[in-house]
């Protein structure tokens, strides 16, 4: 089965108060973005789609050693709007997409294959990558059927009921898409929210409305799933990686 990968790197990363791009912040001695691309390459994807925004020209340049394309993201109009972009590259791709963030450097590839493999193995539309956190507060819950594999709702902390918010399974925010089911969900999303943004997350409800089936696969090391927002999240995430070193 064909696999390509998007990566969405357009954030500015206001929390690390600095103007570089959040990406190109580095964790022991490499940008995060390579980090990101390093475990990307190792599932052998058929195409890589990196999402440019914020100080695009030099996210670009600091990814050229790789083989990828990338795909400009402006203005920035939330996740979802974001790989709405990659669609010009991956229109026509016919297999799964697996989404990462460039600011997550932590997730392993052994944990990215065995998301890609349990997203198969369950004839999946769509997958997303849970982990299971002592505090769960503010994060997207995940809500499975019956506690199998099967996802029925996923709900963001603040719409969260009390038994809801009681779940401690929680969104990582990597996915594995079939790529029709993905830019076909797309074109449905709509961004009457508050922030007048398009999410990623409400492709999920167009999955569940078009009674197509959306999986779910647990981490065991919930470390993998930290994404990186502040100067204090990247000193751990490098205590971290030198431990995995």
């Amino acid at each position: 089965m064909p696999l390509a990968i998007i990566i969405m790197a357009a954030g500015k990363g206001t929390r690390m108060k600095s103007d570089q791009a959040k990406v190109l912040h580095k964790a022991n001695g490499k940008p995060l973005i390579e980090h990101v691309l390093e475990k990307s390459k190792r599932l052998e994807p058929d195409t890589i789609v990196l999402i440019v925004g914020h100080q695009a020209e030099k996210v670009m340049e600091a990814t050229l050693h790789h083989d990828l394309q990338w795909a400009l993201q402006k203005p920035q109009l939330g996740t979802g709007h974001a790989i709405m972009q990659a669609e010009e590259h991956l229109g026509s791709f016919r297999g799964d997409i697996i989404i990462l963030s460039g600011d997550a450097p932590l997730v392993s590839t052994s944990t990215l294959k065995n998301l890609i493999e349990s997203h198969r193995r369950e004839n999946a539309a769509a997958t997303v990558l849970t982990a299971s956190l002592d505090n769960p507060a503010g994060y997207g819950r995940v809500i499975r059927q019956n506690n199998s594999s099967t996802v029925t709702k996923i709900v963001e902390h603040k719409d969260a009921s009390p038994e809801e918010l009681a779940v401690r399974e929680i969104n990582a925010g990597m996915y594995v898409f079939n790529a029709e089911t993905l830019f076909n969900a797309l074109k449905e999303i709509r961004n009457d929210n508050a922030q007048n943004e398009y999410y990623l997350t409400d492709v999920f409800s167009v999955c569940f409305k078009n009674g197509e089936k959306v999986s779910a696969f647990q981490t065991a090391d919930a470390d993998e799933i930290k994404g990186i927002n502040t100067v204090e999240q990247l000193k751990e995430a490098e205590a971290i990686l030198k431990r995995h070193e």
